[in-house]
């Protein structure tokens, strides 16, 4: 097999391991870091004992995922404030063109969902679920019986299905949403905001101990509305706002002085209520969003 076709082949896989990984790890540097570990051990393989490359190659980039998994949920237990996913511009990256029905999988809400999971039921759920690999394919890249691998996915899907967050909500809701929080800091008043948000709303914000931030979920929704109002208010004033796709839906960065400060998205009940506002402020998750420009 020439080497050009190696690489065409890795190459054609690459945004499925990237969707994959991201998923799996909830970073796009840790995803990054997994696809080039997939990449250099693709370098190093015996094509002759290789019938299917694509197979061959979800295989180890998920058994990498799985190890790096297990490494970063140590590092999670010694992180500073609340741990949340790096924000990806989803308008810009491989991953948008993926259809609708990829779009839920994508959120702040699923991916911390998914935390709650085993590295093993990460896997196998997302590549089942999410990308219709058949169980017997599942089983033979996690080295597990049949049996065991369905077990993983019911276990998974049971727990994911009762928080029910991957349904799609309108565009002109999100749109909504994210004018009435603008507007809330722009000028203070929080009574548009009050109306599209959930009664238990909660807001969460990763600082990674490296930027000032609220250190615990605020919860409820007077006092989210406070914090919004007032807090966030006297903060962020100064910064320039920028409507974008964040994790597959409609959020916003704030950027000051050239570069990403924070990153807002949200998350919706099954009425287009927001239940979840996420702010990420953690400017080692932040850096791969300083391109995107103020219109």
């Amino acid at each position: 097999m020439p080497a050009g076709s190696d690489a065409s082949i890795f190459e054609a896989a690459r945004p499925m391991l990237m969707g994959l990984a991201y998923r799996m790890l909830g970073s796009r540097a840790d995803a990054e870091d997994a696809v080039q570990d997939t990449f250099l051990k693709w370098q190093k393989a015996d094509r002759c004992a290789i019938d299917n490359p694509a197979s061959w190659l979800t295989t180890a980039c998920t058994r990498r995922c799985i190890d790096l998994l297990r490494s970063a949920h140590r590092a999670r237990v010694d992180y500073v404030g609340t741990w949340l996913p790096e924000p990806i511009h989803t308008a810009s990256e491989a991953m948008s063109a993926e259809d609708l029905s990829l779009a839920g999988s994508l959120t702040t809400a699923f991916l911390l969902l998914l935390e709650r999971l085993t590295p093993r039921e990460r896997a196998a759920y997302l590549l089942h679920e999410i990308f219709d690999v058949a169980y017997a394919d599942i089983a033979r890249m996690l080295g597990v019986q049949e049996s065991t691998c369905r077990k993983l996915v019911a276990r998974a899907r049971a727990n994911i299905d009762r928080s029910v967050v991957r349904h799609v909500t309108p565009a002109d809701r999100q749109e909504e949403l994210v004018a009435a929080f603008e507007a809330a800091i722009a000028g203070g008043g929080t009574d548009r905001l009050a109306a599209l948000l959930a009664h238990d709303v909660a807001l969460s914000a990763d600082g990674g101990g490296k930027v000032a931030t609220v250190q615990h979920v605020v919860r409820g929704k007077a006092a989210v509305l406070d914090f919004v109002g007032q807090s966030l208010r006297s903060y962020w004033a100064p910064y320039a706002w920028v409507a974008a796709e964040i994790n597959g839906s409609r959020g916003v960065v704030l950027r000051h002085g050239g570069h990403a400060v924070a990153a807002v998205s949200f998350a919706y009940d099954a009425d287009g209520r927001a239940t979840d506002i996420f702010i990420v402020r953690n400017p080692d998750k932040l850096a791969r969003l300083g391109g995107i420009a103020v219109s």
